[in-house]
Order: structure tokens, then sequence, then C-alpha cells
């Protein structure tokens, strides 16, 4: 499962950015990569600009890939309304924006119940306070560091001061970070205290995503043990 209580790395390509004609090739060629889960992002075109693929798609995807753990990156308005169909077509992590919904509770009740664990994001824009009130009900909080709705943006490294002080507050927090996460980003995502990383293009269109893969979670675990030795 990909939630781990901030202890561990765990790696997830985003595969908006594969060859989405040969999706289940491309899914399983990542987790051979070395890689913990699966970031699927769903956007409906009216919370972001963009329109990429559906619960639907995921039901296809589920029976050839039955072990591996698929986190729903629900980038879509009203997000309660998804979760059944989600859950339904074999998601196993529901991330949802703050800011997508009305009702940031109910959003978390009907998740649990439909048998998934909780993720909760914030845009760039959004004060990382207002996650604070959630932080003992859902599963891991997602730092986006890139506006929402496109591949292939700049990380944001402002945003980094998030993570910072969640895990300043929060030591065995599962704190996720999606946008424009590579090589050349790593290091300041482990600095600030991410222990999940989301990257799509960084890992898809290098030539050897293995070494990809090995190389940030080997930056990500010694932050984390220096992390610890700091405590």
């Amino acid at each position: 499962m990909a939630t781990s209580n901030g202890s561990s790395c765990r790696i997830a390509p985003s595969i908006l950015n594969a060859d989405l004609s040969s999706l289940t090739s491309e899914c399983q060629r990542f987790m051979e990569c070395g890689s913990d889960f699966l970031h699927l992002d769903v956007m409906d075109g009216h919370f972001v600009p963009n329109l990429t693929f559906g619960h639907p798609v995921v039901k296809c995807l589920r029976p050839k890939l039955p072990n591996v753990c698929f986190e729903m990156h629900m980038m879509v308005q009203d997000p309660e309304k998804w979760v059944d169909p989600v859950a339904d077509a074999g998601g196993n992590l529901y991330s949802f924006h703050y800011e997508a919904t009305k009702d940031v509770d109910l959003c978390i009740r009907k998740i649990k119940e439909a048998g998934m664990k909780v993720g909760l994001g914030i845009n760039p824009p959004t004060d990382v306070n207002v996650v604070l009130p959630y932080i003992d009900k859902v599963d891991l909080i997602l730092i986006m560091t890139v506006n929402p709705g496109f591949g292939g943006q700049k990380f944001m490294p402002e945003c980094m001061s998030k993570v910072e002080t969640l895990r300043e507050k929060y030591k065995n927090l599962d704190i996720e970070v999606d946008g424009g996460v590579g090589p050349d980003t790593i290091q300041q995502c482990a600095d600030a205290g991410a222990n999940v990383i989301v990257s799509g293009s960084a890992i898809i269109k290098n030539e050897n995503p293995t070494e990809v893969v090995k190389y940030m979670r080997r930056v990500i675990d010694e932050a984390i043990q220096k992390h610890h030795l700091e405590r």
C-alpha cells in the first residue's frame, strides 16, 4: 500500500505522460523500474482546464495489474461524486483537492466508507494551515509543486516551505509532492521532509528510468535517516 507513516520513501510514476495507447504495458514497465505504486491523474475540464481519463480506464487496468496500488489523483470539482465509481473500479488511495469541495469532512468520510485510503491535496496558492484540522483523518497530504492540470511543468521551490511546516509539526505524516519532481529537484523535496514522491516526465521520458527511481529513493532515504538522527 502507498502510505507508510512518514518513515520510508515511496515513489510513484505519474502515468499522464506515458503512451496511453499501451497503458497496461507502460504501467507494468514503471513498476518493474522499482516504483512503489502508480499515480493516476484524473482531470475533469472543470477544476482544471485539461481532460484526461476516468474510472472506466482504471476498471480496465485493475485486472491486468491486480497487485498494484493505484493512487487516484482526483483533479475534479466536487470529488465526493466520484468516490463510489473509483472504488468500484479498483482505486486504492483517493487523493482530492481541498479547493475542489465545499465539504472536506464529507468527502473524507465517503472515501473511508468506500474502503479506500484518503489523500488531501492543496494547490500552490493555498495556505498549508487549511489542512491541519484534517491531518488525523487522512492518510496522506499532497503538496502540489506546480499548478495542477498539465504535465511537464516547472517545479515551484517556494512550495517547499509547506512541506517543512508539516514535517516540523508531524514527524510521522506521509507528505507527498507532485509536479516537476525529478533528479534535479529531488534534493529540495528531501531536505524539506517529503517522503512520497510523484514523478512524471523525469521517469517516463528517461532512457534509464530504473536509475532515476534508484537515485531519487537514495536521496529521500538519506534525508529520512538524517531527520531521524536529528530528532
